[in-house]
C-alpha cells in the first residue's frame, strides 16, 4: 500500500493564485516521474466538471488532475458548494447534490459530516499516489471561520501536509499581507508554513530583493520563489477572473479587441461553467465579450446566453435590464443566438419550477426563441455525453459539402426540457445509461441555421464543430471561409502545451530542489 506524501498551498486571500500553482506542481512532479494527486476538500465555484463516473467536481481539481496526466475523479474535490444567493448554495458532496443549505446552516449542522467524508477521500487518494498536492482556500487566518473551517489548517493537519504561504504582488500591500497572516495563526499552524511564495510579479526583481531580505529575516521561513505574472492561458476557477482578470483572451465590455467575428456572451449574475466559451477565446479571428450592461451590446454576429446556476432568477435579470428586448430586436435584424444549459432553457417558451428548485415555485415566461419548454425536477443529470450533429444543420452550416461532425462533452443541469411544435433537434447523443437504444436528442436549432440552444457543456472543444459554424458565420457575413488547416484549431492539444508552458514557468522561478526536500521531510503533527 503507497501511503503519498503530501504538499499543501494556502494563500494569504483568495485568488492569489492558489490553484494554478497547484496545478503547475503537478506537471512538474509527473514530468519528474511521480504519480501525484490533487485533492482540495471544499471548493466553492459555478465553473465544473463532470468525471466519468458522473461525478461533480470544480474545474480547478479538473485541471489540476490533467496537468498530472490522470483521470479527475469525485474523491479530488469530494465537498463542492455552488452560490445561488449571497447566502444560499446548492452542497454536491461525492460529485452529487445532497440539497441547497445556507452558510450558517451548512457550518453548525453539516460539518461534522463533512470532515469525515473529506478525510475518507484524502485517505483513498494517499494509498494510491506518490504525492498529494492539495488546495487551501480563502486565507487560514479568517478567524471568523477557522473553529469550523475544514479545507485549511486542519486539511494540512490531517495530511501531515508543510504548507507553502502564497501571496500575490500584483494586488499591493503583499509584506503586510503575509505578516499579518503569519502573526493571526497558532504557534503550531506556523510550525508547518515552511514557504513562502511572492506570485504575479511584474518588473525588475532586483527592485524586490530588500523586501524579501526583510520578510525572511523577520518570519524565519524562506522565500521559495518569485512567480512572474503570466500571460499563460489556462481555464479559470470562477466568475471573479471575468473581472478584469484576462484568461483564454476573456475580455469584458470595456475591453475589446478587434476580431472579424464578434461573439458577446452575457455576464448573468449566476453564470456558470463559462470555460464553455475559452475555445472560441483562443480564436484569432474572434472577439469574445461579457456583456453586464444591454445598453453595450451593439451589434455582435453572435449573442451566446451561457449557463447560470439559478436559471429563474437569472431569466429576471436578463428582463429587467433589458436583454430580452435586445435579443429579439437582435434575432430580427438578423444575428444568431445560441444558449447553452441554463440559456438553452431561457430561450425557451416556458419554464416550469413547481417545486422551487431554482427560485420561487411558479410558472415563468421564457425569451420565446425556441420551440422547447422546461420543467424543475429536483434531480440532477451530470453525465459525459457523445454524438453527432444533426446532417440538416450541418448541411445549413456547409452548404452541402461536410460531414456531420462527432461531438462530446458533459451535461449538468436540473430540469427534463421538452419540445413543442416544429422542432429540429441539434444532437443524437449516448451516454452511458443510454447504451443500446440509439441515444437521446439533444438542443433544438432553427430552420436557417442562425439560432441554437444545447445542454452539452465542451460543444466549443469540439474543433470540427467549432469549425463549422465559425465558418457559417463568416459566410454570412461576406468573409472568406477558414481552410482546414486554418479551422484545425485543437483545443485539448493547446491545453496541454499551456500547461506545459506554465510548468516551465513555475520551474524557473520556484526552488523545486527546495520543494521537494520539504515535500520529503514533511511536518511532525
Amino acid at each position: 500500500m503507497i501511503i503519498a506524501q503530501t504538499v499543501m498551498f494556502q494563500g494569504t486571500a483568495s485568488h492569489v493564485g492558489k490553484s494554478w500553482l497547484a496545478t503547475a506542481l503537478c506537471r512538474i512532479l509527473v514530468q519528474d516521474g511521480y504519480k501525484v494527486l490533487p485533492f482540495k476538500s471544499q471548493n466553492m465555484a459555478l465553473n465544473s466538471y463532470v468525471t466519468p463516473e458522473g461525478g461533480e467536481i470544480g474545474r480547478a481539481q479538473a485541471l489540476q488532475a490533467l496537468a498530472a496526466r490522470t483521470v479527475p475523479r469525485v474523491d479530488m474535490n469530494p465537498i463542492l458548494l455552488k452560490p445561488k444567493a449571497d447566502t444560499m448554495a446548492q452542497v454536491v458532496v461525492m460529485g452529487k447534490p445532497i440539497g441547497d443549505m445556507g452558510a450558517w446552516d451548512y457550518r453548525s449542522d453539516y460539518m461534522d459530516m463533512a470532515v469525515k467524508i473529506v478525510a475518507a477521500s484524502l485517505e483513498r487518494l494517499m494509498q494510491d499516489a506518490d504525492i498529494v498536492v492539495i488546495e487551501g482556500a480563502g486565507s487560514p487566518a479568517e478567524i471568523n471561520l477557522k473553529d469550523r473551517e475544514i479545507v485549511n489548517m486542519r486539511i494540512a493537519k490531517l495530511a501531515k501536509a508543510p504548507v507553502l504561504l502564497v501571496a500575490d504582488i500584483d494586488r499591493g500591500g503583499v509584506f503586510a499581507s503575509i505578516i499579518g497572516t503569519l502573526e493571526l495563526l497558532e504557534p503550531w499552524e506556523r510550525a508547518v508554513i515552511k514557504g513562502l511564495i511572492i506570485n504575479k510579479f511584474r518588473g525588475d526583481k532586483r527592485i524586490l530583493d530588500p523586501g524579501l531580505e526583510f520578510l525572511a529575516e523577520r518570519t524565519g521561513i524562506p522565500i521559495l520563489g518569485v512567480i512572474p505574472h503570466s500571460n499563460v492561458c489556462l481555464e479559470q476557477e470562477d466568475s471573479v477572473s471575468l473581472e478584469g482578470v484576462a484568461g483564454w483572451l476573456h475580455h469584458t465590455d470595456d475591453v475589446q479587441r478587434k476580431g472579424e467575428i464578434d461573439i458577446a456572451v452575457i455576464h448573468l449574475p449566476h453564470i456558470s461553467n463559462f470555460t464553455d466559451f475559452d475555445p472560441l477565446a483562443m480564436e484569432p479571428t474572434v472577439t469574445l465579450r461579457y456583456i453586464k450592461d444591454s445598453t453595450r451590446l451593439g451589434k455582435p454576429d453572435v449573442v451566446i446566453v451561457p449557463g447560470t446556476k439559478n436559471t429563474v432568477h437569472d431569466l429576471h435579470w436578463l428582463k429587467q435590464r433589458g436583454f430580452s428586448e435586445r435579443l429579439l430586436d437582435l434575432w430580427t435584424a438578423g444575428q444568431s443566438i445560441v444558449g447553452i444549459c441554463g440559456g438553452y432553457q431561457m430561450m425557451g417558451t416556458l419554464l416550469k419550477d413547481v417545486s422551487g428548485i431554482g427560485d420561487r415555485p411558479g410558472e415563468y415566461a421564457g425569451l420565446g426563441l425556441l420551440p422547447i419548454h422546461t420543467t424543475f425536477f429536483p434531480d440532477k443529470k451530470t453525465c459525459l455525453v457523445a454524438g453527432k450533429m444533426d446532417p440538416e444543420l450541418t448541411e445549413i452550416w456547409g452548404g452541402g459539402t461536410s460531414e456531420p461532425p462527432l461531438v462530446k462533452g458533459y451535461e449538468i443541469h436540473m430540469g427534463r426540457t421538452e419540445y413543442s411544435g416544429s422542432s429540429r433537434p441539434l444532437f443524437r447523443l449516448t451516454r452511458e445509461e443510454d447504451v443500446g437504444d440509439g441515444g437521446v436528442e439533444d438542443g433544438v436549432y432553427s430552420a436557417d441555421g442562425r439560432l441554437f440552444g444545447t445542454y452539452l457543456h465542451g460543444l466549443f472543444e469540439n474543433g470540427q464543430f467549432r469549425w463549422l459554424w465559425l465558418n457559417f458565420l463568416r459566410r454570412r457575413k461576406g468573409l472568406p471561409e477558414l481552410t482546414a488547416e486554418e479551422g484545425a484549431l485543437d483545443y485539448w492539444e493547446v491545453r496541454e502545451k499551456n500547461l506545459d508552458q506554465w510548468a516551465r514557468v513555475v520551474r524557473q522561478n520556484l526552488d523545486i530542489a527546495e520543494v521537494m526536500a520539504i515535500i520529503r521531510k514533511g511536518v511532525l503533527l
